[in-house]
């Protein structure tokens, strides 16, 4: 059909759509001669637990690919470039009723469209802590750090069963999943699902949707936002609260496996912004190498990273995320 009819029937821009993040980063990892495409999990089988339990007298965990700012590791602020020094290889935890100053320099968020100013877009806690001040939930005592890993080995042998022994341990009926870059997306979609096998409820708040459907979860709340503001739109806490008041009606009232609701706020007024990430088609032939060389310092920061912990290569893939 053409622009004409569009116009008239009142259709949306061909482009405006979930941004195919799978065929993207296949397009463009490929342009930068990296070989054969990363393999990216995926399940026909969907486990599926349902919340037995009123949210107000659930126990929720939160779940983050976020990192702890480290002192002496480069720019980490809003705006910083991609950081590999910032990584972290183990699952942590954190206190849920203190402030944490997390960052998500150290992975690939929407970083032309978003600066990651703003740590509620993409770390709820604040929000979690004012529903369960409201007795709409109960907040576990603890929220957890996944490592962004591409090895689908380290995640469901290492980091997804680590999660769920801190979970268990807490006392958790339930939990709230925030991804942030493409590899995030299917770190928690794994850990969602080892999660609802056992017997804890998930959902998965998240803007990489054709990722999360092709692992296959249980619940996913979808945000067609840039990569990095799963929690809403920065600066704008009206967002804040309605992007979780709905991940929590997903969690609370989905009636199958792979529930996907879509969240009806949008970026901006234009959504070009969709035309840009890892987009092989807009970048020149001398931004292709330019990224190249950033994406092979990338992997030698990350690899020095993973010699300070101790981890060989075979227990953590470094490439990019």
């Amino acid at each position: 059909m053409n622009s004409e009819r569009a116009s008239k029937y009142g259709f949306a821009a061909t482009h405006d759509a979930p941004i195919p993040y799978l065929q993207r980063i296949r397009d463009y990892y490929q342009a930068l001669g990296y070989g054969a495409p990363y393999q990216w999990a995926h399940y026909a089988e969907v486990p599926f637990h349902p919340l037995n339990t009123p949210l107000s007298k659930c126990r929720i965990a939160l779940i983050t690919t976020a990192a702890p700012y480290q002192t002496g590791k480069g720019d980490q602020g809003p705006g910083a470039p991609y950081n590999a020094k910032a990584k972290f290889f183990a699952v942590y935890s954190g206190d849920t009723a203190q402030d944490h100053d997390l960052r998500i320099s150290h992975i690939a968020i929407d970083r032309k469209h978003t600066t990651a100013e703003d740590p509620a877009a993409y770390f709820p806690l604040i929000e979690l802590r004012q529903s369960a001040a409201a007795g709409r939930i109960g907040l576990a005592p603890r929220f957890h750090g996944a490592p962004t890993n591409r090895s689908h080995r380290v995640t469901l042998e290492i980091d997804c069963p680590e999660i769920v022994a801190r979970c268990v341990a807490d006392g958790v009926d339930a939990a709230i999943l925030v991804p942030n870059c493409p590899v995030c997306h299917q770190t928690v979609s794994l850990a969602a699902r080892l999660l609802e096998e056992s017997g804890i409820s998930t959902v998965i708040m998240g803007c990489a949707k054709d990722i999360v459907e092709y692992v296959g979860v249980p619940r996913f709340m979808f945000s067609d936002f840039p990569l990095g503001n799963s929690a809403g739109r920065p600066m704008d806490r009206e967002s804040h609260v309605f992007t979780l008041d709905l991940a929590l009606s997903v969690l609370e009232s989905a009636p199958a496996p792979r529930t996907t609701v879509q969240s009806p706020l949008t970026w901006s007024a234009s959504h070009d912004w969709k035309l840009d990430y890892c987009n092989i088609e807009r970048l020149t032939p001398e931004e292709i190498v330019r990224r190249r060389v950033e994406f092979d310092k990338g992997k030698t920061q990350a690899k020095g990273v993973r010699e300070e912990v101790g981890l060989s290569r075979s227990d953590a893939e470094d490439e990019i995320a």
